[in-house]
C-alpha cells in the first residue's frame, strides 16, 4: 500500500495499536494502510456513497474485510467514540470540520488535515479544551498541506502560535511558503489601499525575523 505524502503524514501522527476513526475515509487508503502497518482497527466512514463503495472494494482487495469497519454516515453521526480512540479529519474546509467536532462525542485525540482556515481551527479546537501536540507541513503534489494533531488537555497559547502555530512558528519551510504566499498578495493589492499593504508588509516582516 503505497501513500501519498499527506497520508503518510498523517499516518505518522496516528498512534500504534489504538482504534481509528476515519471521518471523509474516500478509498480508505489510509485506513488500510494502518491496519497492516500501525495494529490498529478503524472505522472508515464516508458521507457520499460512491466514494464508500470504493472504499469496500479497496479493503476487499486487501482482503480486510473483517477487520475495517465502513459505515455510511455524516461525520461521527451514529459512532460510539470513545476517549482512547484516534479522530482522524482529512481533506475538508475548516468550518465543516468544525460542525462535526461540535455536535458529537469526541476523543482524547484529533488529527486534522484542514483545506483553509487553519488559524481558525486551531483556536476552535483549543476552545474547545484541546492542545497542540504536532505540526507537520509539507508539499504534496505542489500542494501546501498542513497536519495538526490535538490532545485533549490545555496550554496557553499567544496571537502569533494561533496564526502560525505553536511548533510551525519555528519551521523554516513553512516560514519561507508564508513569505511568498503574502508577497504574492501584496503585489496584488490594488494602489490606494495602503493599510491593507502596509497590513502585509508587517505580517511578512515579522516572518523574516
Amino acid at each position: 500500500m503505497n501513500l501519498s505524502k499527506r497520508l503518510e503524514a498523517v499516518a505518522t501522527l496516528v498512534d500504534l495499536n489504538k482504534r481509528v476513526i476515519d471521518v471523509g475515509c474516500d478509498h480508505a487508503y489510509l485506513d488500510i494502510y494502518l491496519t497492516l502497518n500501525n495494529n490498529n482497527k478503524c472505522i472508515a466512514t464516508d458521507i457520499n456513497n460512491n466514494a464508500l463503495e470504493n472504499a469496500k472494494k479497496n479493503i476487499k482487495k486487501y482482503k480486510l474485510t473483517n477487520k475495517i469497519k465502513v459505515k455510511l454516515t455524516d461525520g461521527l453521526k451514529g459512532i460510539d467514540v470513545n476517549l482512547d480512540d484516534n479522530i482522524v479529519i482529512a481533506g475538508m474546509g475548516t468550518h465543516t470540520i468544525l460542525d462535526i467536532l461540535k455536535t458529537n462525542k469526541l476523543s482524547n485525540t484529533l488529527i486534522i488535515s484542514s483545506n483553509n482556515d487553519i488559524e481558525l481551527l486551531r483556536k476552535e479546537v483549543i476552545s474547545m479544551g484541546y492542545f497542540i501536540d504536532s505540526e507537520i507541513f509539507l508539499f504534496d503534489k505542489d500542494k501546501p498541506y498542513i497536519i495538526i494533531k490535538f490532545l485533549k488537555g490545555y496550554k496557553k497559547y499567544k496571537k502569533i502560535d494561533y496564526k502560525l502555530g505553536p511548533i510551525l512558528k519555528c519551521n523554516l519551510e513553512y516560514r519561507n511558503y508564508l513569505i511568498n504566499k503574502y508577497n504574492t498578495i501584496l503585489n496584488n493589492i490594488s494602489k490606494g489601499k495602503y493599510l491593507l499593504k502596509l497590513k502585509y508588509k508587517y505580517i511578512i516582516f515579522k516572518l523574516k525575523h
